[in-house]
Order: structure tokens, then sequence, then C-alpha cells
């Protein structure tokens, strides 16, 4: 199946010595006139396309909850009514608390409709903490005039948290029949739509917290518009039939609530809420979906793609399904393993005849988030692609003997900077050069073609050194490790700074839980690592099964699954010690 790409074009620039050195990639291709605003769009489907329906989710009864994108345009209308009627604006925005669904999603764009900044924070710390403690951080950062969450007694306790910390705040609710009322005929509505312009705040996405405490981060519309413009440039097949999504990647974060829905919006498409996830328990939701419902795009972080490629060997049916109108295949977030990519071209092959295309991007909440892109055809996991249309990515060498190259971003795609209370803007970190440091290092896949792209090469600030002086390369050592233990380990954080040798912290993965000598197979795998890997800073000396999973109320893990590594060396630091100390529950020779 033949996927409909622009072709890779990019320019290299060197950067003079004063400019800090390094290069700069930038595409060569205009990223042409963009829409104001998000709802311009809605707006064009509402008028093109009415009947077709843009978004579902599952209802009471098991079937399909639909909404067409003329009720949308209707519902979002009446919505943004309220908001204004309760007091809402550019500085009082909207806090929600629940996760992917269509009130949640109509409500998101009543706000972008009408100039009120829309702030989805991740349900896990309503609904999976126990002290709240990220949840009231969030709400003083915010200062919310209003808080939507889900019908239910869920939350209950969530309210009362923020209750008891001085947020008394209203609860919105979305009436059951938003998308069967009449729309607005409010001429406040209308003048608040047309005063929206590039600069206004549409969202607010709060950072993960991997690399440290959370941070509101300012999304404008020329943002959105500009990342959703660049994607249709380079994947040109997205104009050739209104895609088809399933997706359960939380809108808290930029990956599902920006590039994923706002991709769907742009071309007319039609999103289903996947309520499952891959999480134990929750997976065989998301396969039950994929069998009714055949994606065009599927997108998935790697660890959605570990189960799921288990699930398609084992399922014929499954896998005519879901590969019967596949475009291609997206991950990010993390790295994909190796095996787990050779396993899905093996049995896309075998369903349909052809390898699946499958390709990645790169990018932060900061820049909305796309900055690279993959649109050609690559044959392993670590490629992420080349500037997109409208953004320059600049690689700067940073110092110390680890010799990255630290990736910086400058476009219209970049957040002005972090939201403050009342409005305010506290702007975000540039170079003399007006670049945004990404903390992410990268090299050219090909030093004489920089068309063939560019591979991320781990944090610029996780590598550390061990006693000998050598440096270790935490992102390319912890890639190479999970690959090589697949599927047994979820995911695994490297220890060693001012060791003698490199250790391992390891959380094992559901299939990893369920084998009957967990530890020996881990050695076996291990030991397998390291033959070909004859330096002390690339193999692995020791290692450590974790019980705990990691904590989200410690910051250890973010709902998508992604791993703090600084986080967990922190609250574990004993067992740190204890595993470079003594004999450690999995020794290998070093």
């Amino acid at each position: 199946m033949s996927v409909r790409f622009a072709p890779p074009l990019v320019e290299r620039t060197n950067r003079s010595a004063a400019e800090g050195g390094g290069f700069v990639l930038r595409s060569p291709v205009p990223l042409g006139d963009v829409p104001r605003c998000v709802s311009d769009v809605l707006v064009r489907w509402a008028r093109e396309a009415p009947d077709r329906t843009f978004l579902a989710e599952r209802d009471a009864s098991g079937g399909w909850r639909t909404v067409t994108y003329a009720q949308t345009l209707a519902a979002v209308r009446l919505l943004a009514e309220e908001l204004l009627e309760r007091g809402l604006g550019p500085s009082r925005p909207l806090m929600i608390l629940s996760g992917n669904a269509v009130d949640q999603a109509l409500l998101t764009l009543a706000g972008m409709h009408v100039g009120v900044p829309v702030a989805p924070v991740s349900p896990a710390y309503s609904l999976v903490s126990k002290d709240f403690a990220k949840l009231k951080t969030l709400a003083r950062i915010l200062q919310p005039r209003a808080i939507y969450a889900a019908e239910g007694a869920q939350f209950d306790g969530a309210f009362r948290a923020l209750a008891a910390a001085g947020f008394d705040t209203p609860r919105i609710r979305v009436p059951a029949d938003v998308t069967s009322t009449s729309t607005s005929t409010s001429t406040r509505v209308d003048e608040a739509f047309e005063g929206i312009g590039p600069d206004t705040i549409a969202k607010i996405l709060f950072t993960s917290g991997s690399t440290g405490a959370p941070k509101g981060v300012v999304n404008t519309q020329r943002m959105l518009c500009s990342n959703q413009q660049a994607i249709a440039a380079n994947w040109r097949f997205l104009g050739d039939r209104p895609p088809i999504v399933v997706d359960w990647l939380p809108w808290s974060h930029t990956f599902g609530g920006n590039h994923n829905f706002f991709m769907v919006l742009w071309h007319g498409g039609t999103l289903y809420i996947d309520d499952g996830k891959p999480a134990p328990g929750a997976f065989e939701t998301t396969l039950k979906n994929l069998r009714e419902i055949s994606p065009t795009a599927y997108f998935n972080v790697p660890r959605g793609f570990d189960l799921l490629v288990s699930a398609l060997e084992q399922d014929a049916e499954l896998a005519a399904a879901f590969f019967r109108d596949l475009d291609l295949l997206f991950y990010a977030a993390a790295a994909l393993s190796q095996p787990t990519w050779e396993r899905l071209e093996a049995i896309s092959t075998k369903t349909r005849g052809s390898k699946v295309t499958m390709v990645s991007g790169w990018g932060s909440t900061e820049t909305s988030p796309l900055v690279t892109q993959v649109h050609f055809a690559i044959d392993r996991a670590g490629v992420i692609g080349i500037p997109v249309p409208g953004c320059e990515l600049a690689f700067v060498p940073t110092s110390g003997a680890s010799a990255k190259l630290e990736m910086r971003v400058r476009g219209p795609n970049v957040s002005p900077g972090y939201w403050r209370a009342g409005g305010a803007i506290e702007p975000g970190p540039r170079d003399e050069q007006g670049f945004y440091p990404m903390g992410d290092a990268g090299r050219l896949a090909d030093d004489a073609a920089p068309e063939k792209g560019v591979v991320f090469d781990g944090r610029t600030a996780e590598n550390f050194k061990l006693t000998s002086g050598t440096w270790v390369h935490v992102g390319e050592l912890r890639i190479g490790v999970v690959g090589a233990c697949a599927p047994l380990v979820q995911d695994a954080v490297v220890t060693g700074h001012d060791r003698d040798d490199v250790g391992l912290l390891v959380f094992p993965s559901a299939d990893g839980l369920r084998h009957p000598d967990l530890a020996r197979e881990l050695r076996v795998r291990l030991a397998a690592f390291n033959e070909s890997r004859p330096g002390n800073s690339c193999r692995i000396a020791r290692a450590a099964i974790l019980e705990e999973p990691p904590s989200i109320d410690a910051g250890e893990i973010t709902d998508k699954g992604y791993i703090n590594q600084r986080a967990v060396l922190d609250r574990r630091a004993a067992l740190v010690d204890a595993l470079h100390s003594g004999t450690p529950p999995i020794a290998l020779d070093s």
C-alpha cells in the first residue's frame, strides 16, 4: 500500500563559532498561508461536510455515540456562550480534570472559539493520586474560573481537595442534549470569535514533569495552526481521504491532544475515542475497538505497540481488520525497540502482503508538538525525521567529553512561554539567535546526506561519568537494553553515576511478571547484550528488578508511561546504593 509523502527536502547551514558552532537544518518548503485559528477549520468542515462524523465514543449500551461536524459547531457555540456568561476569558481559564470524551472535546473547542484558555490536566492527578499534591499545584498556577469533570462521584475527592486548598471553583457541566439543541444566536459569541487572532491563547498544557516540575505551556492559535499546516505539507496522503483514527492518547498531553486531535479536525476526518490504553485490564478495550473500527493511521507509544503486536500475531481476524485500511503507523514519546518494529513489519506482510509504513517524529509540549517528521522510508527505529516547513533546527555542541549536539528550535510553532496566575506569560528560554533549547541531543543518520534524517541521541543532561572518567550514554544504552529484553521489560533506569560500573533498575512488563524465572532470563539476555560491547560504559554489570511500579505522585511516570529517570534515581537512592555495593540481585561479568 503506497503512502503519498512529500519529497524529503532539507537545507543545511553551518553556524559560526560566534553563533555557538554546529549547524542548522531547515525545510526549503514554504509553510504557506496559515488559518488565523482552529475554529476557522471547524467552521469550514461544518459547512462542507455537515453530516460527516467528527467524534465518536462508546455509549452506555456499548455502541458508538457519534457527533457530526455540524453538531459539533452548534454545540461549541452554545457552550461558548455559557463560558462567557460565567466570566471566563483570556485571563480566567477553564480547567479540565477528566479524560478524553466527546463532552471534553466540545468544551475545549468552545473555549478556543471565544478566547478562553483551556487547561486539560492528567486525570491521574485526580483519580490515581493519593495526596492530590500535583492537582493543587496546577490549580495554584492556573487560578481557573471554572472546572470541568465528567459526571459521577469519581472526581468528588479531587473537588474536595481543591476546596480545602482554597479553590472552591464552580464546576461546569455539559448538558446531555448539547448536540441535539439549536445553535446559539448570541452576538457576543460572534464578536468574541471574530476577535480571535494567531496570538490568542488556545490551551495551557502542562509538561509531564519528566525533567522537573510541571510547567503550564502556553499554546497559541498560531502554534496549533502552523503545526497542522506543516503536517499536511509532508503527509500528503491525509488529503486523499478523510483520516479515520482510533486513539487513546491523553488530551492532557501534546501528542494526543494537539498532534492527533487537530490532525483529524484539519482534514475533516473522524476520531474514535479509545477508552482503553496499554495497561493491564485496559488493553482488551483497545483491541475490541480496533476489531470494529479500521483506522487509516494509528498512533501509539512504544509500550502500546509492544502489546499490540503480540495481539496481532495471535489473532488473524484482528490483524485483518487493523491493516485493512491502514496507511501508516506512528510512534513517539520514547524509542520503539527494533524487535517490535520487525514483528510489526512481519505481521503486516503476512496479513496484507506488504510491509506497513512505519514513521516517527519529535517535538515537545513547547513546540505544539512537531519539529521533525518522518515522511520517507526508514527501516529501523531511531530516526525522527527532518524539520517540517516553518521550523529551523539547530545542532549546538555541548561541553564535556560526551560530545553531544543539543537540538534547539525556532519557528511559529514554539510557545512564547509559561502561564502564570492572572494570565501573565513567563517567557520561555531562548539563545542569542532566538532558538528554544530542547534539552535533547541529536545527530544526522548520514553526515553527507541530511535528508536521511536525524537520529535521537538522548537527553543532554542525563549522561554521566563512571569513576574511570568514562562517559555513559544513557539514552542509547537504555534503548538497547529494553530492546534486548523485550517483551519482558517495560522500561529501565540506568545507574552508575560516579560508580565503578553501570547498573540497571528494571521495571518488568506484564509478560515479565508472568515469567516463571524472570531474574534468570534477564541474566541471560543481559549477558548476551554485553557480549558485543567491550567498553565498561556500554555494559550492564548489575541489575535489580523493581517490585514497586513507578509512582505518579512521586513524578516517576506520566500517564503515557514515560519514565522520569531522575525522579526514579532520587526517590530510590537507597536502592541504587544497595545495588552498587555488595552482591547485586542480578550480577553479570563486567
